[in-house]
């Protein structure tokens, strides 16, 4: 019986290595201005979800953004990239999640316009979340892509 337990505990063990591994490998580019509190919120998100960030600060994120072919009508206050998809705004590590699994065509990147209340490093204690979507743009009209309230999807 003590190697049984012995064997489930090593499997269990080795599983939640490999997961912890695979979404540590991960890797998200983010470019922000060096003065955004938001922004940074927004790393320490991804990071406290498992994503290895690789934080650029820099002067201006327009070029990025031009360079990603991020829409002006959906621009936010930090750009970021992951695996080849454009990432805009406050996206919660959830709508990324499901974006690098599902992969859908034609759909080049996510976005969560302006600043929602209580999105990923947009929280204000004491004040009610925001319902907002996570937007979905490529070929084709913007669509939504996911619903959340805060940072949980709704």
């Amino acid at each position: 019986m003590n190697k049984r337990r012995l064997l489930l505990g090593t499997v269990a063990l080795l599983a939640t290595a490999r997961a912890t591994h695979a979404a540590a490998s991960t890797r998200v580019t983010v470019w922000r201005d060096p003065s955004c509190g938001c922004c940074t919120g927004w790393v320490t998100h991804l990071r406290a979800e498992g994503f290895a960030v690789d934080d650029q600060v820099v002067r201006s994120v327009a070029p990025v953004r031009r360079r990603l072919g991020t829409p002006a009508d959906l621009l936010s206050c930090h750009a970021g990239e992951v695996e080849g998809f454009v990432l805009e705004g406050h996206v919660p590590a959830a709508a990324i999640r499901r974006l690098l699994t599902e992969r859908p065509a034609g759909v080049r990147g996510l976005a969560v316009p302006e600043m929602p209340i209580g999105s990923p490093g947009m929280e204000v204690p004491g004040t009610a979340p925001d319902s907002y979507d996570v937007i979905a743009f490529g070929a084709g009209p913007h669509r939504s892509f996911m619903r959340f309230d805060g940072s949980n999807p709704a």
